[in-house]
């Protein structure tokens, strides 16, 4: 499973590190997550929408570059690990 510095791939890693790093998701949502696929939704909403609002045009060939990078992010492993690391806060 581990195939780029921890992470399934290169896409993975590079949207936890450059997006993710620090994020909590409890500031743009308000209540729980019935598990890592919900909080996986959730983030890939997230990212979408910001994708939307930096480039704009989703009809262009930038956005859709974009997109076609997203669509290899494993969107459940990176909210697990979100999840893993506020358990291990509270614990």
């Amino acid at each position: 499973m581990s195939n780029y510095n921890g992470w399934t791939n290169y896409a993975t890693w590079r949207v936890n590190l450059e997006i993710f790093d620090g994020f909590d998701p409890g500031e743009y949502w308000r209540g729980p997550f019935e598990s890592a696929y919900d909080l996986g939704d959730f983030l890939k909403g997230h990212v979408e929408e910001l994708l939307e609002t930096e480039i704009g045009n989703a009809e262009g060939l930038v956005f859709l570059y974009a997109m076609a990078f997203l669509s290899d992010v494993d969107w459940t492993e990176i909210a697990q690990h979100m999840l893993d690391n506020y358990a291990e806060q509270v614990a």
